[in-house]
């Protein structure tokens, strides 16, 4: 929703509809603007979705150091601060205010994002569950949480269910990615796993594959099935398309499971992602369900 407030250095259409564009040409293993998605929301996903994009890519994307990368991020963190106050470097950042404004959506949200991709930056294993889980807390969580604020859904329960929901979407995320983040020395599954399952971290590197391998993998993609089932109680608390657009969402994040399972767990071989066919069996399946 677009608001009648103007600026006589901003165009604010013309900055809705650069984030919407942004938004169209990014892959995601759902679409951020679908079908599914009010109308008068898309612009304001959209933008926020460009937030979290931007940040996202400083944080890995290119050849950056380490220093370089934080240093992007720490600029793009005090671009929001001066957001707050009115001041807009671009404008992404007058959209981002009008949104935000409109919405009554919570700051903190936004800045948790930006404590993940800081992490991202330098944290590259993670010893067990809860330490990854805590990273999720700041790199997915948030987003669910702004788009029930969006739409004015502020139950404490339904925020539960959806950290469990984008929880859940982050994790499909490693395990689809594995052998993408392992060419940047990167490794997901929480280490005291790894060693569980009779795995080291070399032979992930090394993109071995083997039966323990495949146990180890296959214990992580149940898990997040599992986090997927018990989120799916969000639903109730939501109408309309939303509704829709949520429980896509949900379906998408089972079909890459179910992809990496018809691969026997051998992430290595490809990399697995949604294709045209997948999303209209998803459409079809979520108006019908």
């Amino acid at each position: 929703m677009i608001s009648s407030s103007a600026s006589p250095k901003f165009d604010l259409k013309k900055c809705y509809k650069e984030a919407e564009n942004l938004a169209a040409i990014h892959y995601e293993n759902f679409p951020v603007i679908s079908y599914f998605l009010p109308k008068k929301f898309r612009s304001n996903v959209a933008v926020i979705y460009q937030f979290a994009r931007t940040a996202d890519d400083f944080a890995d994307e290119g050849k950056l150091t380490v220093d370089e990368r934080i240093n992007l991020l720490n600029e793009f963190e005090n671009d929001l601060k001066k957001c707050e106050k009115n001041i807009f470097k671009n404008g992404f950042w007058f959209v981002l205010n009008d949104t935000i404004k409109k919405f009554n959506l919570s700051r903190d949200n936004f800045f948790d994002l930006l404590k993940a991709f800081k992490q991202d930056v330098s944290k590259i294993r993670y010893e067990n569950f809860g330490e990854l889980s805590g990273y999720c807390s700041n790199s997915a969580n948030p987003v669910g949480r702004i788009m029930l604020e969006l739409f004015n859904i502020r139950d404490e329960k339904a925020f539960e269910y959806s950290n469990l929901i984008c929880s859940a979407l982050q994790l499909v995320n490693f395990w689809q990615d594995i052998s993408v983040d392992i060419k940047k020395n990167r490794i997901y599954i929480p280490l005291d796993e790894i060693k569980k399952f009779n795995v080291s971290e070399q032979q992930i590197l090394n993109s071995s594959y083997s039966k323990n391998f495949k146990d180890l993998l296959k214990y992580q993609c149940e898990r997040t099935e599992k986090m997927f089932d018990e989120g799916e109680k969000l639903v109730p608390y939501l109408s309309g398309r939303f509704k829709f657009q949520i429980k896509m969402t949900i379906f998408g994040g089972k079909k890459i499971l179910q992809k990496i399972k018809h691969s026997d767990y051998d992430v290595f071989k490809e990399h697995l992602k949604l294709s045209k066919k997948d999303y209209l069996i998803l459409f079809l399946k979520t108006i019908t369900s």
